[in-house]
Formats: structure tokens, sequence, C-alpha cells
């Protein structure tokens, strides 16, 4: 059930009047999430709800689907015709001025850019600014709780667990002459995310050698997948969270080399992210212990002027992270500059990626991933291990 107090505390904080929350045809899973309503149940007609700043919430809802915010508090009105629509919309927010929505201009935050430019437009032609509820939206989707970090946490430790073994399994198998393709180790993965009580959710590692990897979001199939041998460099990207209700994801990424002298080229590239790594997580850790609001694209541009020094900031084509929750690219800050331009401030409670890689296309590339998690008082928490030196292999 929605925390309507809550909700109004944040409002107030903000300056916004109220919030709107809108669906039509079960396009926001935002609202029905914040609100604590069923996603799941098709939504064939608009409803609104009205969350104001001070004062009682209100539910409209069509004739047609006359029960479908039952259970939220406040006034119930309903309406027919659009004309009655548009009267009702006027009247219930009344005086307002700012009414956030899931809205994000120039789409500079495409996560919650999800109300139609048409509703947008009819909301401001009644009178009202539209802003939008991005930080809302971070505070009640991306904010973990003790229980949350936790679950992270356990997860954590469980996913680096069996990366070590992934690892382990590769210079065994390479050194005993047995043949051990990428598709095989992913497979492994997540025959051991089944039997530590793990789910990636059907999304599965990435699990790549040489050229592969330099596809940021390859993945291993028994098509495209060979024998790993002596001497590629091997890059594992994986991510799972418990098999439980609430719990969080863990996601990291590390580099390895099948064998123990490997190329100076890629020794450079690795080095390069897991400096460009450590700048990110340095510049987070100075403003918060220095009492400094951050914001994700600041974070972004620490991290990628380490990549562009080292003269391959052409080859890191992606942002530097991503908001984690109960999915693995959750609804909070993501750590952008690049892709977009996240203005969002990165907030206590909150778990989001440093990931800066380097792709050099058929040759290799390099990525390090860490989770990064800013406790209730402002410290800055790295889960589990992070990567120093690539991974070599006595084979």
């Amino acid at each position: 059930m929605a925390d309507i107090a809550r909700i109004q505390k944040e409002l107030k904080a903000a300056g916004f009047d109220g919030w709107l929350l809108y669906d039509f045809h079960n396009r926001d899973a935002i609202a029905y999430h914040v609100l604590g309503l069923d996603y799941g149940k098709f939504t064939s007609r608009r409803w609104f709800y009205w969350i104001p700043a001070s004062g009682d919430a209100i539910r409209l809802c069509s004739k047609v689907e006359s029960t479908k915010l039952d259970r939220l508090p406040g006034e119930k009105r309903l309406y027919l015709s659009w004309r009655e629509l548009h009267a009702s919309l006027k009247e219930m927010m009344g005086k307002a001025r700012k009414v956030a929505m899931q809205y994000s201009p120039t789409a500079n935050i495409p996560y919650v850019s999800i109300v139609d430019g048409g509703t947008v437009d009819l909301i401001r032609s009644l009178g009202y600014e539209v802003v939008s509820s991005a930080d809302l939206v971070q505070t009640f989707q991306a904010i973990l709780d003790e229980a949350q970090y936790r679950s992270h946490l356990d997860a954590g430790a469980r996913v680096q667990r069996i990366k070590n073994e992934a690892f382990e399994l590769v210079a065994r198998d390479v050194r005993g002459g047995k043949t051990l393709t990428q598709y095989d180790v992913q497979q492994f993965i997540v025959k051991r995310y089944a039997e530590e009580g793990l789910t990636c959710k059907g999304e599965f590692p990435i699990v790549g050698t040489n050229e592969q990897p330099a596809d940021p979001h390859f993945e291993p199939t028994p098509a495209n997948a060979r024998p790993i041998r002596k001497g590629d460099t091997l890059l594992i990207d994986l991510w799972a969270k418990l098999e439980q209700p609430g719990s969080i994801f863990y996601d990291i990424t590390w580099c390895g080399f099948v064998g123990k002298t490997p190329p100076a080229k890629y020794v450079q590239i690795f080095n390069t992210v897991r400096d460009a790594r450590d700048a990110a997580l340095e510049f987070v850790s100075t403003r918060f212990g220095g009492g400094k609001a951050v914001h994700g694209w600041e974070v972004d541009d620490a991290c990628r002027a380490v990549v562009e020094k080292a003269g391959y900031g052409q080859f890191f084509i992606h942002r530097t992270g991503h908001s984690i929750g109960e999915e693995v690219h959750g609804n909070g800050v993501n750590i952008d500059n690049l892709e977009t331009r996240d203005e969002r401030l990165l907030a206590p409670g909150i778990c989001f990626s440093i990931e800066p890689g380097i792709y050099l296309a058929g040759e290799m590339a390099a990525r390090s991933e860490i989770d990064v998690f800013i406790t209730p008082a402002g410290k800055v928490d790295v889960a589990g291990d992070m990567q120093r030196d690539l991974i070599l292999m006595d084979v």
C-alpha cells in the first residue's frame, strides 16, 4: 500500500504541489509499484491518482473500471466521457502549480520518461507545470532498506564464489586438455546459481574470449561457442540475486588470461579500466566524506577522464554504471553523462555499479565492475572483492 504521508513529505521537500500517477494499458510499472497495485491485472481505461503535497488523495477512474483503485485511500471520482475526464482532472488538482509525473525533460532519464506526450500536453493545457518525478521514483523504488542490502551482500558472497569457481574451471580444463567453450562456462555458472539459491531471471552471464566481449552485451550460445585455449583473454560478467521476494541483485565483471604472460596491450587496457573505476569510487567517497552533493553525470565524467587520458576514450562506449535493485538495472540514478545526462543525486540507500570498459573491435576487451552502496550514514561501501590484477592461469 502506498505510504501517502511519506510521499507528501517528499513532495514538500521537492517543492512540488502534487504527484499525478497515471496509467493506460499497463504502460507504467513504476506507478503500480509505488502505489502497491497489481501490475499484472489488465487496465483498459485511463486512471489517475492525485497525491497533493497537503490534503487527501483523490482517485479518478472510468465508470467502465470503477473499482480499479479501490485498494487506495482517498475520495473516488468517476468519469465517462473525455470531457468529464478533462474537467475532473482540473477540479481535483485545483490550485496546484507544479505537478510531478513520470516525465523527463528531453528524455534525459528514459527510465522515467513514461507518460505519453499527449497526456503531458493535456495536463499543461489545464494550466499546470509538469515536472519530473525522477527523484521521487528513486526515493520510492531505489532506496534499499537494511534487509534488502543484506540480501545484496548475501548474493554477492555467493556470486563471488561462483566467479572464482568459473575461472578455476577454465584453468583446470585447459590444463588437462579438455574441450571447454564459453557457453559451457556460462552454463556452469547458471547451474551453480540454482545450487546456491540464486536467480538471474533468465538473463544469462557473459563469458567471452578475445574479440567476443568487444561487444559489451555478447551472449555465448551453442552456435558461437568455441574452445577456450591457452593464450586467450577472458571476460566474465555475472549477475544474480537470492531467489527470495524483495532481494537485490549483485553484478560484477572480472577479467583473466589463459596463461602466465598476457599481451602488453591487454594489461594496459585492464589497468586503465581498473584505475578509472578507482577514480570514480574515490570521487564519490571524497564528495560524500565532505558532505557535498554528487550527481550521476559527475561520476561518469570522473571515470571517463582516466580512460580518455590513456588514449582510449573512443573505445569506452557505454555509461560508467547503472542503478541496481530488484532488477539488475534499477530505477535509481545511473552513472551516466554519455548515453544520457543523469542529473539525479546519489543518495543514502542507493546501490549502483561502476564498470568502465575498453572495447577494441576484432581484438580484445576489458571491463572491471563493482557494486557500490551508500549507507544511510553516507559511507561508501563496496560489496565483495575488487579486482586489482588480471587473473593469470597456470596452463
